[in-house]
């Protein structure tokens, strides 16, 4: 998907940006042309294979044109409400769907998508560009603005291929990835001038240049409080939102690991699923795709849950060569850097996927950040149940934690403590600085850096960061973990023509579990 506004739409400049996008839609491709608004697009077709759905999509009136990347889920649903309203369809697809939402209800429709989304539409009506990105930012969106025009894309690299972009490296975004790791924290990229639309936000642009963004759903809205039946509630939000992301014109499949949570997904879409029959008259039978690692063999949860659910397994390994080998095709689709093998991985588990005819994939991404599933979020907990006084608590969880582990409990209680006692100590400003001051001198000293790189990084005082649980589980949805894995995800799927769906994305179970005040999350040595 990608868009061209302000100066005159060019087609040779859309066909490259979309050619440089090619795998993300194998199936069809359109232009769309209109003085000085222009959209290109790569179709994957997954929702109504016929060329009803090509996009670019005009309204029947020719009023509204969109370009959308992703899925709305609850289509169905809306669909009918539309009908109801007195809107006729002549697809079957969600795009059609999408678009009448918009004429009906405005900006404000984005209220009533369950999906992930990234989309713009031409209100011609209006003379505006409308677009948005999904509540966390499942699908891309970038923009840039130039000295001309504003170009929107699902990649860097459609940017980049637009001929209207001089490359120039942002040195922020690289001292910061180089000091401290950080990586799709912000929505700044690798490249000056080019960012992200952030999740959760939509925005008009005007012809004349206006641009005018805002926040249409905030995770930080959403208080904890006195839950009952939260265990009961989320299991069937869990089986809905599986059910919804069966929704497929073409086959679905799913990544299985043998962990609680792809095992929670195969299992609730054995129950729901809507397998078409095969020629044979037959429930196509349900595929599961697994990375086997030999460090960590799950391959007796996987036996269980194979006998279980009638699924049939396809299996990928790699040796080091083979990995090392595939880094420079993985890193050209991911377009910024990687740190670990893990996406090596992904990236060929995705192509065993697509080889074997299967669309679309669900996968377990985004649950152990909306319940704690790592184990770096224990001190979290114990921090916060010190905090909070419950210091007898937090010392028979911290024992229980340390039976389990071979740790020993007066050290784990007493590095609690200190972390308490060094947080405090962060609320205050004078203390951020010393400490930011003296990390930055530690940095010149060693001499690795060069100084211009250095004279980029954050500034000594970055602020106080609450470590209480539910506000690191929030950073790491909106900031610190989670950005990173869905665009691991997005561009290893989408490099083989791949759909990846992700179930605890929902944003029903999302708001469930920030809900569930902090101290219910974890308990002596269990989480998630």
């Amino acid at each position: 998907m990608l868009g061209l506004g302000g100066r005159p739409a060019d087609a040779a400049v859309l066909t490259r940006m979309a050619q440089s996008i090619a795998h993300r839609g194998p199936d069809d491709s359109g232009l769309y042309l209109d003085h000085h608004v222009g959209f290109g697009f790569r179709r994957l077709s997954i929702l109504d294979l016929s060329p009803a759905g090509h996009q670019p999509m005009c309204s029947e009136d020719g009023q509204l044109v969109i370009v959308f990347n992703g899925e709305i889920y609850n289509y169905i649903e809306l669909r009918d409400e539309l009908q109801a309203a007195g809107y006729h369809f002549r697809s079957t697809s969600d795009t059609e769907v999408l678009l009448a939402a918009y004429r009906q209800w405005g900006p404000n429709c984005l209220a009533k998508l369950n999906g992930m989304w990234a989309f713009v539409i031409h209100d011609r009506r209006r003379g505006v560009l409308f677009g948005a990105r999904d509540r966390f930012g499942v699908k891309p969106l970038f923009v840039h603005r130039g000295k001309d025009c504003w170009l929107l894309a699902s990649e860097v690299k459609a940017i980049l291929a637009s001929g209207l972009y001089v490359r120039e490296t942002n040195w922020q975004v690289s001292a910061d990835f180089l000091l401290d790791g950080k990586l799709d924290e912000t929505a700044a990229t690798f490249y000056a001038g080019i960012d992200q639309i952030p999740p959760a936000c939509a925005f008009e642009l005007r012809l004349d240049g206006r641009w005018r963004q805002w926040a249409y759903w905030s995770l930080s809205a959403i208080e904890p409080e006195p839950t009952s039946g939260v265990e009961d509630a989320f299991a069937e939000l869990l089986e809905d939102a599986v059910r919804i992301r069966l929704r497929s014109d073409v086959p679905v499949g799913v990544c299985l690991s043998g962990g609680l949570d792809s095992t929670a997904i195969i299992c609730a879409m054995a129950r729901n699923r809507q397998g078409g029959p095969t020629a044979a008259g037959q429930a196509a039978p349900l595929l599961a795709f697994c990375y086997h690692e030999s460090a960590f063999d799950e391959r007796a949860f996987i036996a269980d849950t194979l006998a279980q659910t009638g699924a049939l397994l396809r299996r990928i390994s790699l040796t080091p060569e083979a990995m090392w080998e595939s880094l420079t095709e993985v890193l050209r689709f991911q377009d910024e850097p990687i740190i670990s093998g893990a996406p090596i991985a992904g990236f060929h588990l995705m192509k065993l996927a697509a080889s074997n005819g299967v669309k679309v994939v669900l996968n377990g991404q985004g649950s152990d950040e909306i319940l704690a599933g790592y184990p770096s979020y224990f001190p979290d907990h114990w921090y916060t149940l010190l905090r909070t006084a419950q210091v007898t608590r937090a010392w028979h969880e911290i024992q229980e934690y340390a039976a389990w582990h071979g740790a020993s409990t007066g050290q784990l209680f007493l590095r609690s403590l200190g972390r308490l006692f060094h947080q405090e100590l962060r609320r205050l400003p004078p203390y951020r600085r010393l400490a930011g001051g003296r990390r930055w001198r530690r940095f010149k000293h060693k001499g690795w850096f060069a100084p211009y790189l250095l004279e980029r990084h954050a500034a000594p005082d970055e602020g106080y960061q609450d470590s209480h649980l539910n506000a690191v589980l929030r950073r790491s949805v909106e900031q610190a973990r989670l950005p990173h894995y869905l665009r691991l995800e997005d561009r290893n799927s989408m490099a083989h023509g791949l759909e990846a769906r992700l179930p605890f994305m929902d944003y029903r179970l999302v708001s469930l579990a920030f809900r569930v005040p902090a101290d219910q999350k974890m308990q002596g040595a269990w989480n998630k």
